[in-house]
Formats: C-alpha cells, sequence, structure tokens
C-alpha cells in the first residue's frame, strides 16, 4: 500500500455498506482520508462509520441512498455541494450483477442494474470529475471487473456493463492527463463478497478456487488509484488469464467463460 498521507482529502465511496466497499473506506481512512459513505443500507453504514471513527481521527458522513434511482447521481452531488463538501477522491464501487439467462431475467432488473453499473457512475464521474479538473487535483476509481474484457454467457448484461466501464475510464484518464486528475478502472475477479448472493450464482467449484479476499483487492485498487494508473487487474492469476484472451478468438473466449460461470 502506497504510504501517501491523505489527511486533508475527502474521499466518496459508493457500495459501502459491504464487500469492496467497506474495504475502500477502511483503507482509505487509514491513510488520513475523511469520508462519505454511500448505499442504500443505512444501518450498515452507521456501523462503519462508529468503527471508523472510533479507530482512525477522520470524520465519516454516512448519506444512505438507492443510487440506481433516477437522478440519484445529481441528488447526492447537489446536496453535498450546498453543504461545502468537496470530493477530492471518487471511489464508484456500487454495482451488482444478475446471474442466469439474459431472456429469463426480468427487464426491470435490467434495467435498474444498468442504470446503477452504468448511469449512475457516469453521472458521478462527470459530476465529481469536473469539480476535481476546477481544483486541479483528483483521483476516481472505476470498479470494473475481469468479465470486462470478454462476453460472459450468464452474465450477459452485467459483463457489458463493466465492459462500458472499462472503456469509458481509460478515455477519460488519456482526455484528463496534465489536469493534476486521473481515472484509474480497476478489475477485479471473483471476490468475497455479497455479489453471488444478490445475482443468484451459486458459488461453483471454479469460484470456490479462485476467490480473492477483499481487503488485499481493496488494497491493490487504492494502490494504483494513487499512482494513477489508467487500468489495473487484480492478482496475477486474474492478470494471466485476461493476458490469454488476447491471444485466443472472440467466440472461444465466449465459450471458456460461460463453462467458468455454470451453477
Amino acid at each position: 500500500m502506497s504510504t501517501q498521507d491523505l489527511s486533508g482529502k475527502t474521499a466518496l465511496v459508493t457500495g459501502a455498506s459491504s464487500g469492496l466497499g467497506v474495504d475502500f473506506a477502511r483503507q482509505l481512512a487509514g491513510m488520513g482520508a475523511d469520508l462519505v459513505i454511500v448505499a442504500r443500507r443505512g444501518d450498515a453504514l452507521e456501523a462503519l462509520k462508529a468503527e471508523i471513527e472510533a479507530a482512525q481521527k477522520v470524520a465519516v458522513r454516512v448519506e444512505a441512498m438507492d443510487l440506481s434511482a433516477p437522478g440519484a447521481a445529481q441528488a447526492l452531488h447537489g446536496k453535498l455541494s450546498a453543504e461545502g463538501v468537496g470530493v477530492d477522491i471518487l471511489v464508484n464501487n456500487a454495482g451488482y450483477g444478475l446471474y442466469g439467462r439474459f431472456l429469463d431475467q426480468p427487464l426491470d432488473g435490467i434495467e435498474a442494474m444498468i442504470r446503477l453499473n452504468v448511469g449512475t457512475l457516469t453521472a458521478l464521474t462527470w459530476l465529481f470529475g469536473t469539480d476535481m479538473a476546477k481544483r486541479g487535483w483528483g483521483r476516481i476509481l472505476q470498479v470494473a471487473s475481469t468479465g470486462a474484457f470478454q462476453a460472459t454467457p450468464g452474465y450477459a448484461a452485467y459483463a457489458a456493463t463493466k465492459g462500458f466501464v472499462l472503456l469509458l475510464g481509460e478515455a477519460v484518464n488519456h482526455e484528463l492527463k496534465g489536469s493534476g486528475v486521473s481515472c484509474t478502472v480497476f478489475s477485479p475477479g471473483p471476490t468475497r463478497s455479497e455479489f453471488l448472493e444478490v445475482s443468484g450464482q451459486k458459488k461453483n467449484p471454479y469460484l470456490r478456487l479462485v476467490y480473492m479476499e477483499s481487503a488485499p483487492v481493496a488494497r491493490m485498487g487504492i494502490r494504483a488509484m494513487l499512482r494513477g494508473k489508467d487500468s489495473a487487474i487484480a492478482g496475477f492469476r486474474n492478470q494471466a488469464a485476461i493476458f490469454g484472451t488476447r491471444l485466443s478468438a472472440r467466440k472461444m473466449n465466449t465459450w471458456v467463460a460461460g463453462l467458468l460461470m455454470r451453477n
């Protein structure tokens, strides 16, 4: 982990009620950053706030809201701006997947997932990124997935949303060069969290084999973000797998991804 002192900085972490979001928040607080933590479950956020403030000399602000609701990003940005809260670090971690055949999934569920994974992430990036560029410093971490690198049967729409996150983040980072602001795309593989319970997928033998723990994965993401990298993949095994997709036909990559994700 970088030893960079983030005292005096404020980090906004979305999806901070569980999994990677909790560990992003803990680790940024450990580096001295004040926090704004956002998720639907206010009770989980309040528990995290109490834990962090007891352990670190930082301020933690809780914003319990559903970021998949239309206009949620604008409402959050407007509220913080009106109260003079400037965000120096944005961790776009909120997101979820739906598992199963695309045509068997409920359309309203797919649309809500796209609003959160794509729409809200894009709006938060534009709103807070604009503020950062005006101030001349900022760091944005876009949490994508190794699913962003190939079509994934069983997670067709989810993987497509993460492909959007990957391409958007890398392009925005290029555009921001020289501004003092960077936008890093971070792609974890299967990570111990509530993801499977929410998506509806079973923990198959492949997932049991490759699972990574949340805290070290979050550390990798923060390190890449603070270095201003354009893109980073969590762990050597995931890096090797993604490199392998570049050497294979896309049709083959799709077949392998579907096989590995099968219940």
